[in-house]
């Protein structure tokens, strides 16, 4: 079993805390050049096709296209929650042509996994954060659950339930354990390999209760194909409008988003970053891009690379503490 100790945590946390990212500790004098006339961006999505990773890269990319005037290419790396096809982004030369499209495991894999082929603090660049989103705690009508209320007050009579998530170290998942560690809940998590086969299970009963995001649930929740309990984000979500969030449904300061971020190598010029993360800005405003996320479920942030840094910071040393603390691990 993989074991990871509070002291490596501790030395990831300070290394994020007080020296930051390379591009930042390390202040470039490049200049943008000639950039990026030279060859096509390539966006790395590093889950596979047809997931929420994939789609926000497939909206923005003609939208950068677009702005750059330079071409765009979306290639789909996946495997290992985001690992492989973040480290190579994370070997790619730091040239301002290769660019990655992560989620919010990239977070929690520094503590999750045993060794990471990169340094998530040193070798990564961040460039953006395009957006937040609820993950969704929805029931299978096989389950006979029909509010959280309920489920709460059936999980505090010591009934045993399961619940699906899109994977190990998902906030889907971490979400649901930090819910049934505080009030000693007999929880068994199932992970799945992405939210399609989640869903799948979630609607044909075979799983009792699922976590996915309001991207891949909300169109099973219109047909009223599974019943929505509770969102984890602080305040409502507008695509649903009327299901309750958990911080006010008993656990005030509850707040666990789902989130999607742009990434560069890290010796990448200061210059090109900003560069970029203007184009994503500036792209992220205009009312097709911005309707298409807000069909997806996502509310657009468009964050300088420092507001990023600071971010990622902070979700590192959060839930990484809460996976060392609680023992989580992954499975092969």
């Amino acid at each position: 079993m993989i074991q990871i100790s509070t002291i490596n945590l501790k030395s990831l946390i300070v290394g994020c805390c007080f020296f930051g990212f390379s591009n930042f500790a390390q202040a470039q004098n490049q200049g943008i050049g000639n950039w990026p006339t030279q060859k096509p961006i390539r966006l790395i999505v590093v889950f596979p096709a047809g997931g929420s990773v994939d789609q926000v890269a497939r909206i923005l990319a003609p939208a950068l296209q677009a702005e750059l005037k330079q071409n765009v290419i979306v290639e789909n790396i996946s495997g290992a929650s985001g690992v492989i096809g973040t480290s190579a982004m994370a070997r790619s030369d730091p040239d301002g042509y290769t660019f990655a499209v992560v989620i919010d495991t990239h977070g929690v894999n520094p503590s999750l996994k045993d060794k990471l082929p990169y340094d998530t603090i040193k070798d990564i660049a961040p460039v953006s954060l395009i957006g937040t989103s609820p993950y969704v705690l929805v029931a299978s009508k096989a389950s006979g659950i029909t509010s959280f209320k309920q489920l709460v007050e059936l999980s505090k009579s010591g009934k045993q339930f399961n619940y699906g998530s899109i994977g190990i170290g998902s906030l889907g998942h971490l979400a649901m354990a930090r819910l049934a560690k505080a009030e000693g809940f007999d929880w068994v998590h199932i992970p799945y390999r992405g939210g399609a086969p989640l869903m799948q299970d979630a609607l044909g009963g075979q799983v009792q209760l699922a976590m996915p995001s309001e991207y891949f649930v909300k169109q099973h929740i219109d047909n009223g194909g599974v019943i929505p309990l509770v969102i984890t984000t602080a305040k409502k979500s507008a695509g649903l409008p009327n299901v309750p969030t958990i911080a006010e449904s008993g656990y005030p300061g509850f707040n666990a988003p789902t989130w999607w971020a742009v990434l560069a190598p890290g010796k990448t010029p200061p210059a090109i970053i900003n560069k970029m993360n203007q184009a994503i800005t500036k792209t992220l405003k205009t009312p097709a891009v911005a309707e298409k996320f807000k069909a997806q479920g996502i509310e657009i942030v468009a964050s300088s690379p420092e507001a990023l840094h600071d971010f990622i910071g902070k979700q590192i040393a959060f839930w990484g503490k809460f996976v060392i603390e609680n023992n989580i691990k992954e499975t092969p």
